[in-house]
């Protein structure tokens, strides 16, 4: 076990936020449970909603026993946890109320060390990033502030802006405020177990290496798939669609996993480096390449949706071709699906190698090929499959593929970090390899807003739920 974290203080705007309830106060308390929390440490929740420490408390207990009741394992204990609970009642865009949260970080309770490291969490809209971190230099907690030694950080969710544009304002205003080793750009899709193992499948396997490249992978398919629709987010999904929901952030952070060249040493920095160079060499869209490389999809109903106009041009759905120009990967196609009210919810990502250049087997005389294949599943199944060609038992020499497994469930006895408990641990810890960099948030941007500018407000082609999305889209493997 790594040892205890520096005594610090959490403080996490939205308290009341289903996020809050749902991923950060269980993570919080496990941590907690599990003896990942320093000796002194207090969480300051910071909202609206009129309460007393006391109210708080109660809320959070009653929020937790209502979404995920296993976690509390001792209600004595969950409660005295909850007794290192505060909240500081605020309009989030009145700078006074920020004063009175200074008031409180400041205010020790005899604890050494919980107000000289700060740990700013963002648990409400994106639009609101820019008037929490404001306000907080004004009230003198910004990260270039030194009125108590020590650390700040801030964390804040996924969207990271809405265009290129947005999200260098978005960067330019953090970075006025806190240095960039002090922002934790949170994708929960990097603390999965599966997602960490990319790198230690790739770069701690010999037989693996020297065939990762143009000469031996034909393409790469990457899909991020959920049966469920857009569960009553409307006016969020009016505002992003799946481009900017599903592809800016964990389509690409995949793809950039998959195809990133070994860093020089793991370091978080130069890990990202190499992530970024990936994400510099993906091929930009213009209206040329656009119709071969891209078709975008809306589910039949999706208009009938709270919150959605009558009229919506909205994508739900997106199949991608990307290319990757650089030497490893020239001429090898990275094709990503992703979407909403899909045949099923899976993330995966199949790597297929070249056939050989003559194959014996064939079925009754023909030359076909089953290509083998690597396939990461990242969700709901946590396991690594290749397939190979094996022969059928009988009279004739012909292949049928088969396939190895491994399952992280079946294969380990131990219970993984969730990707809250990682993340949250890492940002403590002050790792933020599995975070993301200004320079790659502002490149995918950059892909994402080229296959914006290209389509030109092109209507999606509508698709029946639970199917794979528009029959349109079979052109761009073509």
């Amino acid at each position: 076990m790594k040892s205890r974290p520096e005594n610090f203080t959490i403080v996490i705007f939205g308290a009341g936020s289903d996020l809050a309830a749902r991923k950060l106060f269980p993570s919080i308390y496990e941590l907690y449970r599990w003896g990942h929390m320093p000796e002194a440490w207090r969480l300051i929740g910071v909202g609206r909603a009129g309460q007393t420490h006391e109210a708080f408390r109660s809320y959070v207990l009653t929020r937790v026993m209502e979404i995920s009741p296993e976690t509390i394992d001792d209600r004595q204990r969950f409660e005295e946890f909850c007794e290192r609970f505060f909240y500081v009642n605020t309009d989030l865009d009145h700078t006074d109320g920020y004063y009175a949260l200074y008031n409180e970080i400041m205010n020790t309770r005899g604890e050494p060390g919980v107000c000289s490291n700060i740990l700013f969490y963002l648990s409400t809209p994106p639009s609101l990033a820019p008037v929490i971190v404001n306000n907080l230099v004004r009230a003198g907690l910004g990260g270039r502030e030194h009125s108590c030694p020590g650390w700040r950080k801030i964390v804040m969710e996924k969207p990271f802006g809405q265009d290129l544009k947005s999200a260098h304002e978005l960067n330019r205003m953090l970075e006025a405020a806190f240095d960039e080793g002090q922002i934790y750009r949170i994708d929960h899709y990097l603390g999965k177990e599966p997602v960490q193992n990319i790198m230690v499948f790739r770069f701690s396997n010999g037989m693996f290496e020297p065939l990762w490249n143009r000469q031996y992978i034909q393409q790469v398919q990457i899909t991020i798939a959920e049966e469920f629709g857009i569960r009553g987010r409307g006016a969020y999904y009016e505002e992003s669609g799946l481009l900017r929901d599903i592809v800016q952030n964990h389509g690409l952070q995949l793809l950039a996993a998959v195809a990133m060249e070994p860093p020089v040493e793991l370091s978080p920095d130069a890990i990202r480096d190499e992530k970024c160079k990936v994400l510099k060499s993906v091929r930009l869209f213009d209206r040329e390449s656009i119709h071969k490389s891209v078709v975008t999809g809306q589910y039949e109903g999706y208009r009938d949706e709270k919150g959605v106009a009558s009229d919506s041009k909205v994508e739900t759905c997106a199949s991608v071709k990307f290319m990757v120009d650089n030497w490893r990967w020239s001429g090898v196609p990275f094709f990503m699906k992703a979407g909403k009210s899909l045949a099923r919810t899976v993330t995966e990502i199949v790597i297929t190698f070249r056939c050989p250049p003559q194959n014996f087997y064939g079925e009754h005389g023909t030359a076909a090929c089953t290509p083998n294949q690597v396939i990461l599943g990242i969700q709901p199944d946590e396991t690594v499959a290749i397939r190979f060609g094996t022969k059928r038992p009988g009279e004739e020499m012909v292949t049928d593929p088969v396939y190895m497994k491994f399952d992280y469930r079946t294969s380990f006895s131990e219970k993984g970090l969730t990707p809250y408990h990682r993340l949250l641990l890492d940002a403590i810890d002050g790792n933020q390899m599995n975070f993301i960099r200004r320079d790659s948030v502002e490149r995918s941007w950059m892909i994402v807003d080229s296959i914006r500018d290209a389509l030109d407000g092109t209507a999606p082609d509508t698709y029946p739920v639970h199917s794979w999305g528009p029959e349109s889209g079979v052109r761009i493997y073509e």
